[in-house]
């Protein structure tokens, strides 16, 4: 078995069973605020400066500096990096309408495959649930996440650093329902 097999595990259950990315971002138009702006046409590059948002849909990218480039289908890869100290950040909204809000040093994000690649200081937060490591790839279609101390961990050497997953427990059925009584009972 794989060293992270159990954290992977551990790591698919943040996505929960119910919560889903709002679908259809991809197919929303990209709308990019910066205080400059360099186009190259020719070769589909925009290089944007200076309090950087991308949204597209109920995603959201936000850095100092961001640089896009479309391919010959029309999808758009973007680059976000943060000035030295600060961090880049992204933002999700789900169908459930909750949040998954991740940040860190660069941001990678395809809107071809949908996925957020984070480097160096990376989080990604869904209500108290938390994963940390030097490297996390965030599907934004179906929730999963890959977490490692870098991009290419699979080589089976020892980790450098190790990452962090914190999950907080779920509600069980008719835990509210057991609160509220207990409470209107104790208050009698």
């Amino acid at each position: 078995m794989h060293a992270l097999a159990p954290l992977a595990f551990a790591v698919l259950l943040l996505a929960g069973a119910n919560a889903h990315a709002q679908i259809g971002n991809r197919d929303k138009p990209v709308d990019i605020d910066a205080d400059k702006v360099t186009v190259d046409d020719r070769n589909k590059v925009h290089v944007f400066e200076g309090n950087v948002v991308l949204t597209q849909g109920t995603l959201s990218l936000k850095g100092d500096r961001l640089v896009v480039t479309q391919n010959a289908a029309g999808f758009h890869n973007g680059v976000i990096t943060a000035n030295t100290g600060r961090l880049a950040s992204f933002r999700q909204k789900r169908t459930d309408g909750s949040w998954v809000d991740g940040e860190a040093e660069r941001i990678e994000y395809s809107s071809q495959s949908e996925k957020a690649k984070l480097f160096n200081r990376a989080q990604v937060q869904s209500g108290g649930d938390k994963v940390r490591g030097q490297y996390i790839e965030y599907d934004t279609a179906t929730e999963n996440y890959l977490v490692t101390d870098g991009p290419s961990r699979d080589n089976g050497a020892p980790a450098k650093e190790r990452v962090h997953v914190t999950i907080q427990p779920k509600s069980k059925p008719g835990a509210t329902a057991d609160k509220n009584e207990t409470a209107a009972t104790g208050s009698r």
